[in-house]
C-alpha cells in the first residue's frame, strides 16, 4: 500500500479541529462517565471493566493487524515505534480495563471511544508503516530519544496513578477519597499528566504531524477532564490540600 499523503493530513487537521472544538464545548458540559454523569442516567451502561476493554483493544489490534499484513520491508524504526503506540494501548486493554473499579459507562460513550481508537490507529499504523521514512542515523536522533523518554516516563506516571486511584476504593465502592502519593501530591489529575506526556512524547519521537494532532487531542480532551476534577476534590473535600493544582505542578 502506498502513502495517502492527502488522507493522513486531512484525518490529522480533522482531529486538530475537533481538539480546539472540544476546548469550547467543555465549558458547557463535560463527557458523561465516571463522576461527571449527569442525572437521569443513561438506561444502556457497560461495566467499567467491558467498557474500558472494548472501546481501547481496536487501538491495539488495527495497527497490529495492519503490521502484519504490511507487504513493505520491515524497518526497525516504523516497527519500534508503532510497537510504542501499541504498548501503551495493551497496558490499557489487558491490564488496566480488567482491574477497573469505576463505575458504569454510558454504551453510546463507549461506542464513540472504540470508533475514536480504531481511526487514531489507522492514522498512526498508516502513517508509520507507509509514510514515514527512517534514515540509517534515525536511533541517534535527539528527537527519537527525547521523545521515547518522555513518553515511558509519563507511562510510568500514568500507571503508578491508576494504581493509586485503584486502591482508594474496594471493589463495589462508589466512595470517593482524596488521593495521595506520587504526583497527586502536586496536581489532581496526575494519571492524566502522565498520559499527556506520553503522547506528546510520542509526537517528538516521531516528529509526525499524526502523532501531533493525537498529542493536541489528548491534551485538550483530559486536560479540562483534570480541571472539573479539580473542582470537584475542592467542592467535596473541605481539607483538600490548598497548594494541589488541577494539572501542571505549581502553574494549574
Amino acid at each position: 500500500m502506498h502513502c495517502h499523503e492527502d488522507l493522513v493530513c486531512c484525518l490529522s487537521c480533522g482531529m486538530i479541529l475537533s481538539a480546539l472544538g472540544y476546548l469550547i464545548h467543555h465549558k458547557m458540559a463535560q463527557t458523561s462517565y465516571g463522576r461527571h454523569m449527569g442525572l437521569p442516567l443513561p438506561k444502556r451502561m457497560v461495566p467499567a471493566a467491558v467498557a474500558w476493554f472494548l472501546q481501547e483493544m481496536p487501538a491495539v489490534l488495527v495497527p497490529l493487524l495492519m503490521l502484519l499484513t504490511s507487504n513493505k520491508a520491515s524497518s526497525m524504526g516504523r516497527n519500534l515505534l508503532l510497537g510504542t503506540f501499541c504498548v501503551h494501548y495493551f497496558q490499557r486493554t489487558f491490564v488496566f480495563s480488567l482491574r477497573s473499579r469505576g463505575r458504569p459507562f454510558p454504551l453510546g460513550v463507549m461506542v464513540a471511544a472504540a470508533f475514536f481508537c480504531s481511526l487514531n490507529g489507522s492514522l498512526q499504523g498508516h502513517y508509520l508503516l507507509h509514510c514515514a521514512h527512517f534514515d540509517d542515523d534515525w536511533s541517534a536522533d535527539c528527537r527519537y530519544i527525547t521523545g521515547l523518554s518522555l513518553f515511558y516516563v509519563g507511562m510510568g506516571i500514568n500507571i503508578h496513578s491508576d494504581y493509586i486511584l485503584r486502591n482508594l476504593r474496594q471493589q463495589g465502592e462508589v466512595a470517593y477519597r482524596i488521593p495521595t502519593g506520587g504526583l497527586f501530591e502536586y496536581v489532581s489529575g496526575a494519571n492524566y499528566l502522565g498520559e499527556i506526556v506520553e503522547w506528546f512524547g510520542f509526537a517528538v519521537a516521531t516528529w509526525s504531524l499524526p502523532a501531533l494532532a493525537f498529542a493536541l487531542f489528548s491534551l485538550s480532551f483530559i486536560g479540562p477532564r483534570a480541571f472539573y476534577h479539580h473542582r470537584f476534590y475542592q467542592e467535596k473535600f473541605k481539607d483538600y490540600p490548598k497548594l494541589r493544582k488541577a494539572l501542571i505542578p505549581f502553574v494549574f
